[in-house]
C-alpha cells in the first residue's frame, strides 16, 4: 500500500500558503534524501500508456512526443523507444535531474518546467502528449488553465492521452490525488480538441486496497 501521507501534508501546507503547486519539489528532494517517498514514481511505464499502444499503435517517424509532469522518466523514455522525437518537463528540478541520472544515454529532452505557465515554444508543436496524474494533484480551480494549456500543445492532427482518478459528481473529492469528473474533462472539447474515445476503467493498484477508478481519453486538435 503506499503511503500519500508526507505528499498530502506538503499539498495540504503549500496550498495553504497559496503556492499550490510548489509541494512537488520537497516532495522529490525528501524522496531523493531517503525521508519519503514520491508516491506515484513506480520506475516503470504507466500500464494505461502501454495498454493503449498495444491496442492502438501510432506511427512515430518524424513525429515528437510531450511527456507531462514527466517525474522520474520513464513514461519519456518509453515514448522515445517507439520511436518518438520526445520532451518531457516536470515542475520539479530535482526530478529532472534525476532522470538524466537514471538514464545517462537518453534521447528524450528533459526540461523543468510548469505546465500552468509553460514555453510558449511549445504551442501547436507536438504530435502526441501524454498526461497522467498531473490534473489529479492540482486543485479543482487550476485544472481548467492546465487543461487549455495542454490542449494548446498539438499540433494539427496532434493526439492527447489523459490518464486521471475519476468519479461522480456526487461522489466526495476524497483526499489528494482528487479524482476528476466527466465534466471536467469536458473542458478539452471546450479547449477546442476532439474526443476520439473515453474509458471508465477499474484498476487494482495495490492488494491492499480498493480498486481505483480511472479514466482514459483521446483527443485530436483538428484545427
Amino acid at each position: 500500500m503506499k503511503d500519500r501521507t508526507r505528499a498530502r501534508q506538503l499539498a495540504a501546507e503549500f496550498i495553504r500558503k497559496g503556492d499550490p503547486t510548489g509541494w512537488f519539489e520537497p516532495l522529490y528532494q525528501e524522496g531523493e534524501a531517503g525521508k519519503s517517498i514520491v508516491p506515484w514514481a513506480n520506475l516503470c511505464p504507466n500500464p494505461f500508456l502501454l495498454d493503449f499502444w498495444e491496442a492502438h499503435p501510432q506511427p512515430t517517424a518524424g513525429k515528437t512526443a510531450l511527456t507531462i509532469g514527466s517525474g522520474l522518466g520513464d513514461d519519456a523514455e518509453q515514448l522515445a523507444s517507439w520511436g518518438f522525437r520526445t520532451s518531457a518537463f516536470d515542475i520539479s528540478e530535482t526530478a529532472i535531474r534525476a532522470s538524466r541520472k537514471r538514464f545517462p544515454d537518453t534521447a528524450v529532452e528533459y526540461l523543468a518546467a510548469d505546465l500552468l505557465a509553460p514555453p510558449s515554444i511549445w504551442r501547436r508543436t507536438f504530435d502526441f502528449v501524454f498526461e497522467a496524474n498531473t490534473l489529479q494533484v492540482l486543485p479543482a480551480n487550476l485544472r481548467p488553465r492546465a487543461i487549455e494549456n495542454l490542449a494548446g500543445f498539438l499540433c494539427p492532427s496532434g493526439l492527447l492521452l489523459v490518464v486521471a482518478r475519476g468519479r461522480e459528481p456526487s461522489d466526495p473529492e476524497g483526499q489528494m490525488p482528487w479524482p476528476l469528473t466527466r465534466a471536467e474533462l469536458a473542458a478539452f472539447a471546450a479547449a477546442g480538441l476532439e474526443e476520439l474515445s473515453f474509458e471508465d476503467l477499474l484498476n487494482v493498484e495495490d492488494p491492499g486496497e480498493p480498486p481505483v477508478r480511472r479514466f482514459r481519453a483521446l483527443y485530436r486538435f483538428t484545427p
